[in-house]
């Protein structure tokens, strides 16, 4: 059941991602408001939640192009909320363009679509012609990694950590890095429909869930690593998507939202009467503010995947029943998921020495909502609840939990946080410290060809157009001067000549006028006998 309006649709599955973007934006805004920010920010904060209310409830890819253009565009805007700094803008710049290059894709796909399946809507789709529909498939693919910082579009979500915290909480959690996941969980029977792209998705999911579990392991900063842990978090949601999944994907996007907003929005708080986000420098920072401590205990621990708290019942059903390459993987992504949170965890808990810090109490409200609910989301996931969640959804025919799958993933968590606190110190290679040099490569073989191309037509438009130009001009002007030399002369003496005997003709026409009438009379005789004569000789 759906309630239609326009190009606008609410059904199960954007009611779901209405109901947490507004639960999310609620705590941020909350939040936001103990740290005094102006009114652009407010207002920049809302229209970007509008945008992915457009986008989460569009039928067709006119309404989706619409949400989707917007949420960049403010993306944009908030990453470089701080206009007078150069590297925040450089930073909203490099996110800006890297999505706008992916979302090419979602042009391409409505192209296809008007060519293919004569419909932009997105439950039609599916039933394209074949080859169309697999070129509308592949262009949402693309457009939906990218908005979703997936391989090899990652990067761009390191970048965005220079906006302010409020900004990454709700970017991170429940929209713009959460709508590449849903697209594809809403386009899931295209997906299925192409059978590669399937594959392709399940695949591209969870090989940035393990690469970029590995980036966030290696992490020293507290938002670089919650950025890398959320691209690695939503492969799980693009696993979900290509596995068929959708009810497993849907449960750990909101879950996720959960924690991640509240993970954010406590390093926010640190980062406000602390003044670092660097690991080293927040050692024993939860243990000087409890509230917050503990809160971002709890966020950190569901991010882990220990029982019973959300994201280890979420991420586990949308690894029960995949096929066994892609189980091994994510399993090995979960594990690097308990590393990372452990990591994090154990930095901020260590005792250190330091003066207890004060948060105010209107940020320290939507901490304890979230934290709740980072505790108790994985309630769709259990027997009993999961069946109506999926009717809910529009997918009942969907497995659910596989419980050794369960016992495994959540015992692999245990140890693993207690093999990170035993050990202390996390190696971290240099290329994953450093985002796979993804950023590096891009410029490499992407951002300098472009500009050695630009450049190459540049010359060619200086030198050869420019000169064809200026030659064309050149032949005018040396025509012309021809024409005045060689013309102009003869054209001006005729001119002349004739002027001259006008003139002449004026001269003899002066003589007979003397102002005495009997010569008028005289000369009207004259030719009027004239006139006679010629009349007589003609007849």
């Amino acid at each position: 059941m759906s309630v239609r309006l326009g190009g606008l649709a609410v059904d199960g599955l954007s009611a779901v991602l209405l109901v947490t973007l507004a639960v999310v934006l609620v705590a941020v805004l909350v939040f936001s408001a103990g740290e005094r920010y102006g009114v652009r920010f407010y207002g920049l904060m809302l229209l970007f939640a509008v945008a992915m209310a457009v986008t989460v409830t569009a039928t067709d890819l006119l309404m989706l192009l619409m949400g989707w253009e917007v949420m960049g565009a403010m993306s944009y805007a908030l990453i470089g909320y701080v206009w007078s700094d150069a590297e925040r803008v450089r930073s909203a710049d490099v996110a800006f363009l890297t999505t706008r290059a992916a979302d090419m894709g979602l042009y391409a796909a409505a192209g296809f679509a008007l060519a293919g399946a004569h419909s932009l809507r997105l439950d039609a789709l599916a039933q394209a012609d074949v080859p169309w529909r697999d070129l509308i498939a592949a262009g949402i693919v693309v457009s939906a990694l990218g908005k979703s910082a997936q391989l090899p579009f990652s990067f761009w979500l390191a970048r965005a950590m220079s906006g302010p915290s409020p900004v990454s909480a709700l970017l991170h959690s429940a929209t713009m890095v959460a709508a590449g996941a849903y697209l594809l969980m809403r386009v899931h029977p295209l997906l299925a429909a192409t059978g590669w792209v399937e594959a392709l998705v399940s695949w591209a999911g969870a090989v940035t869930a393990l690469v970029l579990g590995g980036v966030a392991l290696a992490q020293t900063d507290l938002k670089q690593l919650l950025a890398a842990s959320t691209c690695s978090q939503i492969g799980f949601m693009v696993l979900g998507a290509g596995a068929g999944s959708v009810g497993g994907g849907t449960a750990h996007l909101v879950a996720h939202a959960a924690v991640k907003s509240l993970l954010f929005l406590c390093a926010g708080a640190w980062l406000n009467v602390l003044g670092t986000q660097r690991l080293d420098e927040l050692r024993g920072a939860a243990r000087r503010h409890r509230v917050v401590g503990a809160a971002f205990g709890v966020g950190a621990l569901a991010l882990a995947g220990v029982p019973p708290l959300s994201l280890w019942v979420t991420k586990d059903e949308v690894l029960a029943g995949l096929p066994a390459g892609l189980l091994a993987v994510g399993l090995a992504a979960s594990v690097l998921s308990a590393a990372y949170a452990a990591k994090a965890l154990f930095a901020v808990f260590r005792p250190a020495e330091g003066e207890a810090v004060r948060v105010p109490v209107l940020g320290q409200i939507p901490l304890i909502v979230l934290a709740f609910a980072a505790g108790v989301l994985g309630v769709p996931g259990l027997p009993g609840v999961a069946e109506a969640w999926r009717r809910m959804l529009g997918v009942p025919h969907e497995g659910g939990l596989d419980i050794w799958v369960l016992v495994l993933s959540g015992a692999l968590a245990v140890i693993t946080i207690g093999a990170v606190g035993v050990a202390r110190r996390v190696p971290a290679p240099a290329w994953a410290a450093e985002w796979v040099y993804l950023e590096r490569a891009t410029v490499a073989v992407v951002v300098r060809p472009t500009f050695a191309v630009a450049r190459a037509l540049a010359r060619f438009d200086d030198r050869v157009v420019d000169g064809a130009v200026r030659s064309a001009a050149r032949g005018g002007r040396w025509a012309a001067g021809l024409t005045g030399r060689r013309v102009e002369i003869r054209v001006d003496g005729l001119v002349g000549r004739v002027g001259r005997a006008a003139q002449g003709l004026a001269t003899m026409a002066r003589y007979p006028q003397t102002g005495q009438v009997h010569i008028y009379y005289a000369q009207a005789a004259i030719v009027l006998a004239v006139l006679v004569v010629v009349a007589v000789l003609a007849g």
